[in-house]
């Protein structure tokens, strides 16, 4: 194999020059208030999410009325062991979707789609996608991050003619930013748009294009070389999928979401027109960052689909499997994890509900909520579905074909396991979720202190700084010694008489956000310019803030539903309550190990293992992976293989 040219590679960047490039994307002011924000700055504000906001009547008549049709399309139409088995979702069922207008439900009226709000478009998620978890992922990846997103926030009104109403009633999209060696490092990124007068000549490949195997519309990110009249950088591009020049090399195959239309894409010379740029030129990560603000919250929401059916599994099978002469619930082992369940699913839900109801009030900026729901949801869905397998025993690992060929319930238990999997990496994995809240998370702390930790700063700046840090947390650290947290009396509207008593977890979550602001300024404090490599101190910061939200839902949800008349309410306290205790037993884990943990150990043994040290201990095994390289060649140039692109009718 030739070698590629040193010109073709991915750009070589130094970690600064990487962070900087993520700097420059993300949104640097915040002209709204936010819940998370304040929570991880010791700040506990309710009254920005309680009272619990409501949709609108209208809107809540045109999602339930959706939700309805669609049920009964995925009851009659959908069959998900076969898309499993035949590892595609048949043409006729996005067929049937299209005449839904399951392809428009985020898209305006005016261009022919349904309008949703987040909050039904989300519950229209959970839904099909426990039905089948690829057509959730297809309809998400077309709408969450797929063209008409960023033409509802970036696009020209001439662009939203052009493209929203294709989108809204056929056309399908797909999202393309990862390379196959560039990932979650965009500063390296290798594709690149070469301006050609009023048009654009794109050449790169992309991987796990996701839809990209049978989308009709692409977003590519493609980086634009600097020079007269072109600023340059990484720019997002609307692309025609048929465009010459354009190869879908491979329609790649995972451990679950079989039916996803994930593939490998080359571009050799494509001609795309400037009319079809979305925004100006470098502003590209800009605009995939602030799509997957509200974006993100898909895949916690089909998280949420996954918790209610595990639930539903675990009842019922739970409650006819005897051993030892009673019911597997009733003992207690058994018992602990359905418990879990439950109070999980009900957290959950309580969490994309609340953030995708503020999404559409747009009064809060929830870049900080939607991050956390989807770190949230992606971890504690797949812990669910793996005790549900465990609550199942050998059932669970037995696939639903096999079950039913010997005349059992065909419980897809492991395939569940194999498809949640997969959101712990999709839009963001969990390491750079954490990096990402993080770094919103002390936000304010950077803004006034940066300049004292940062070693490039010269002398008399670093006085500057000295001098408004010193005025800003003059003001804030005595703010975090106490609050409403430590009087017995706060929050009684949530101790109703005959309900549990969800003002105590209240009073927990205040004095823990003051305590998470603490610890935050002293790891700062302590490590300074190196606190960014402390990402094991800065994951478990993060996962405390998570927990304090999903807290903080729980028990506003719950409130909520003791109002709504609909008889739950005191079913809702309880498993708020229940929830609220198992997530302290958690924060108050993670809260020691922010200082006692094996972090530096775990730093030696990984350098021993890079140095080759310990490769004794791999000796008595066989590697039966084969020594093609690691990472495939990805050199620009024309296509030398079949392209499998595959648009749907």
């Amino acid at each position: 194999m030739t070698a590629p040219l040193e010109k073709d590679r991915p750009p070589r960047v130094t970690e600064r020059e990487a962070r900087q490039v993520a700097e420059a994307a993300r949104e640097q002011d915040w002209r709204k208030p936010s819940f998370a924000k304040e929570l991880f700055l010791g700040r506990f504000r309710l009254d920005l999410i309680h009272p619990h906001p409501l949709p609108a009547g209208e809107d809540v008549r045109r999602g339930e009325e959706f939700l309805s049709r669609l049920r009964a399309f995925c009851e009659s139409s959908v069959d998900g062991a076969l898309i499993e088995r035949e590892d595609r979702i048949p043409d006729e069922v996005i067929g049937g979707l299209r005449e839904l207008g399951a392809l428009g439900m985020k898209i305006d009226p005016k261009y022919g789609g349904l309008g949703l709000t987040q909050v039904y478009y989300n519950k229209a998620l959970a839904l099909v996608g426990s039905a089948s978890p690829a057509i959730g992922a297809l309809l998400s990846a077309h709408q969450s991050i797929g063209v008409p997103q960023p033409l509802k926030l970036f696009g020209t009104q001439e662009q939203k003619d052009a493209f929203l109403p294709r989108l809204a009633r056929h056309a399908i999209s797909a999202f393309l930013l990862t390379e196959p060696d560039v990932g979650s490092d965009p500063a390296r990124l290798a594709t690149t748009a070469l301006p050609d007068g009023d048009e654009y000549i794109l050449d790169g490949v992309k991987l796990w294009t996701t839809n990209g195997v049978v989308a009709d519309l692409l977003v590519v990110m493609a980086r634009v070389p600097r020079s007269d009249g072109h600023p340059g950088g990484i720019t997002a591009f609307v692309v025609e999928a048929d465009s010459d020049g354009i190869t879908v090399e491979n329609r790649n195959t995972f451990m679950g979401l079989r039916g996803l239309e994930n593939g490998v894409t080359r571009f050799h010379r494509v001609r795309v027109p400037a009319a079809n740029r979305i925004g100006p030129e470098g502003a590209g990560l800009k605009i995939a960052l602030t799509t997957l603000n509200t974006g993100r919250l898909s895949l916690p929401a089909m998280c949420v689909g996954a918790g209610k059916w595990c639930l539903k599994i675990a009842r019922e099978w739970s409650a006819v499997r005897e051993q030892w002469g009673r019911p597997v619930a009733r003992h207690e082992a058994v018992g602990a994890k359905i418990s879990f369940i439950a109070a999980t699913t009900f957290a959950l839900e309580a969490v994309v509900d609340l953030a995708s109801q503020m999404a559409d009030e747009d009064r809060n900026d929830i870049r900080i909520e939607a991050a956390l729901a989807k770190l949230y949801g992606s971890e504690m869905a797949c812990l669910m579905a793996d005790e549900l397998v465990q609550i199942r025993g050998g059932r669970g690992f037995e696939t639903a074909g096999s079950l039913a060929a010997r005349g059992e319930r065909a419980v897809a238990a492991e395939q569940l396991l194999r498809d949640l999997r997969i959101n712990r990496i999709f839009e963001g994995s969990t390491e750079i979720m954490h990096l990402l809240i993080a770094r919103e998370a002390v936000d304010a702390h950077l803004k006034v202190a940066g300049g004292l930790i940062d070693p490039d700063t010269s002398l008399g700046d670093k006085a500057k700084a000295g001098a408004q840090a010193g005025a800003f947390y003059a003001r804030w650290l005595p703010q975090l010694v106490t609050g409403p947290g430590r009087l017995p009396t706060s929050y009684q509207e949530f101790h109703p008489a005959g309900h549990p008593d969800l003002a105590t977890h209240l009073r927990y979550v205040e004095r823990a956000s003051r305590r998470l602001a603490r610890a935050t300024f002293l790891g700062m404090a302590r490590w300074q310019g190196r606190m960014e490599t402390k990402q094991g101190f800065l994951g478990r910061i993060v996962d405390i803030g998570a927990e304090l939200f999903a807290m903080s839902a729980a028990c506003v949800r719950a409130e909520l539903l003791r109002g709504g008349g609909d008889g739950h309410g005191r079913e809702a306290y309880q498993l708020a309550d229940a929830f609220c205790r198992q997530s302290r037993l958690r924060v108050e884990e993670l809260f020691g190990r922010l200082w006692k943990n094996t972090d530096d150990i775990d730093r030696k043994v990984v350098g021993k293992v890079l140095a080759g040290a310990y490769t004794w201990l791999e000796e008595g095994v066989i590697d039966p992976s084969g020594d093609a390289p690691w990472i495939a060649d990805a050199t620009p140039g024309p296509s030398h293989r079949e392209n499998v692109h595959r648009p749907i009718p």
